[in-house]
């Protein structure tokens, strides 16, 4: 039965007044150890005065964090878990330590009765880690009362989602509380009882939660890396307390490190797909050495997660070979199916634009859009559409017309690997399939593409007729899009027949067409997590006109052989709007 907000309200008092009764724990049963990582830089925003949650920026220096006037109240929701205490850590010097320890006992006052949005399972189980793994840091000079005051309120939490981890929504949220349960309970004393019924339940959510190939419903590598990050957290606080972690929860560990690897670039990023970005830096190491699950000896050619990967000397391709995730899973799934990401060694050169989440809505929406991906588009309309309408209607429900891949073959041939995929995003509005045909040589210095628009089936032809009488033989317009990252410094060459690529590791990459689109080299944006701002780019463009039953397009990006040509710089302030 779908429960109300007032109902989960009522719940979460019931739950607060009877944990604020329970018996406090005194004390840790041994030192925390620190699990979790921030960013120095962010720590330094903070202690600077600019918060920036849930896509909007706010400058309010010396002013508390409980004090900040957040216009969108999922900023304000955001600040309760306490993440930003992992950033305020990296940094660690004394402004730093002295407004964690304020904005801790800040929240104690104001919130730790229950009040506040802060009190949903997910939010609870991330504060209780962060508090618990930066123990030392919040208690370094505090009275016998102030510390009395913490652990009265740890207990209290970790109670009250003891009562609550089951109304989390399942995956990443309930991961989060599950994971938070089992450590406050190896922690704290006198919390051992709540130990064993999480465990349990956390070992029953991996094997929903986590497919036979190590993934999850929504395709989303960050929140798959989120995911195996609080798992090594709990088997490594279980085994540390000398408890045996569940076999479930070790196989669950199994099959996620493998497809992580997967969709890992040769920068060490991962890919940017659905909603996730890159990674924090160092995180997947550290937790994949943490497991000790060893890499594969052969790294095969199947999908990680939906994705393929194509990997020769230096150079990774990963390409969203699957449909977006539907139902609640897909809540802001990307219309980002054969769209692609290319990484030179430590360099990387065509992106997706990401996630617009930390901009706020209108960049989340645009962010969603097939034309901020390294891919094919029909103008004005993307591969995945909400039901509502054709164009790009984003909104915050799954995307439900979704495009179907319809074809797909991978394979190792004498001079590369190579992969064929066919997608049916344009069947429904406009008669129109899309085939994208890429081979990486051997040596990781080419990648050639092919791009078709067709149409395949009788009643496709009869819905690509009907336009095209519809808009007097003129044709379907069109584009493919290749995103730049913004260290790539960009350029026009021979005539505007090619572009060249700088990267700042020297190379020069050269991208050239067979001629049947205009090419054009245009702004664009990279959406990046712990900027204050969207970062300018550039994007290749290749636009054209679908006039046939069967356009194609022929592309490559390969490594120049001879002298780089002369590379012209970028005005690095322009700034396009939302695609």
């Amino acid at each position: 039965m779908t429960r109300t907000p007032g109902r989960a309200s009522l719940g979460n008092r019931l739950a607060m007044w009877r944990a604020r009764r329970a018996q406090a724990a005194t004390g840790f049963v041994s030192q925390p150890e620190p699990r979790s990582v921030g960013l120095y830089a962010r720590g330094r925003q903070l202690v600077a005065g600019n918060f920036q949650f849930a896509g909007q920026l706010v400058e309010a220096p010396a002013v508390a964090i409980w004090d900040v006037a957040f216009d969108d109240p999922g900023a304000a929701a955001e600040t309760q878990g306490f993440l930003w205490l992992d950033d305020l850590a990296a940094l660690g010097d004394y402004a730093a330590r002295t407004r964690a320890q304020d904005w801790t006992w800040g929240w104690i006052a104001r919130f730790g009765a229950g009040q506040g949005p802060g009190w949903s399972p997910d939010l609870t189980g991330r504060r209780l880690i962060r508090w618990i793994n930066h123990a030392l840091l919040l208690l370094q000079g505090r009275d016998r009362a102030q510390s009395d005051a913490y652990y009265r309120s740890l207990s209290a939490q970790v109670v009250f989602l003891s009562r609550r981890w089951a109304h989390a929504a399942p995956g990443l949220p309930r991961f989060e509380a599950l994971t938070g349960l089992i450590y406050a309970g190896l922690a704290l004393t006198g919390m051992q009882a709540r130990i064993e019924p999480a465990v349990a339940a956390l070992a029953e959510e991996c094997g929903r939660e986590i497919d036979a190939m190590g993934g999850i419903p929504t395709r989303n590598p960050e929140e798959l890396l989120e995911v195996f990050t609080l798992l090594t957290w709990a088997e490594q606080a279980l085994s540390e307390a000398g408890h045996t972690p569940p076999p479930t929860l070790v196989a669950a560990l199994e099959r996620i490190a493998p497809t992580l690897r997967a969709l890992r670039h040769a920068d060490g990023g991962l890919a940017r797909f659905h909603g996730g970005g890159r990674g924090m830096e160092g995180r997947l190491d550290l937790a994949l050495a943490a497991t000790g699950v060893k890499p594969a000896s052969n790294v095969g050619l199947g999908l990680a997660m939906g994705f393929a990967r194509l990997a020769e000397a230096r150079t990774t391709v990963i390409i969203d070979a699957a449909r977006p995730p539907g139902g609640a899973a897909g809540g802001w799934a990307h219309a980002s199916t054969a769209a692609f990401e290319l990484t030179s060694g430590r360099r990387p050169v065509i992106v997706n634009c990401g996630s617009g989440a930390p901009f706020g809505a209108e960049w989340r929406q645009a962010g969603r859009a097939t034309a901020s991906h390294a891919t094919l588009a029909v103008d004005g309309f993307s591969s995945s559409r909400l039901k509502s309408g054709p164009r790009l209607a984003f909104g915050q429900d799954a995307l439900v017309d979704r495009a179907q891949v319809t074809s797909l073959r991978q394979g190792q041939q004498p001079d590369g690997l190579h992969l064929y995929m066919a997608h049916s995003g344009w069947s429904a509005t406009h008669g129109l399939s899309h085939a994208r045909e890429l081979l990486l040589t051997k040596n990781g210095r080419k990648l050639s593409g092919l791009d078709t628009l067709m149409s395949r089936s009788q009643a496709e032809r009869a819905r690509f007729e009907r336009l095209m009488n519809e808009a007097q033989l003129q044709g379907v317009g069109f584009t493919v899009r290749f995103h730049l990252h913004p260290d790539v410094d960009a350029a026009l060459d021979m005539g505007g027949a090619a572009v060249s690529l700088a990267l700042k590791s020297g190379e020069i990459w050269v991208f050239q067409h067979d001629g049947a689109a205009t090419l054009s080299l245009e702004a664009s944006v990279f959406l990046e997590k712990g900027r204050l701002k969207p970062r300018p780019t550039r994007q290749i463009v290749l636009s054209a006109r679908a006039v046939d039953l069967e356009t194609q397009i022929g592309w490559t990006l390969a490594k120049a052989q001879d002298t780089p040509l002369a590379i012209r710089d970028l005005d690095r302030d322009e700034m396009p709007v939302p695609i």
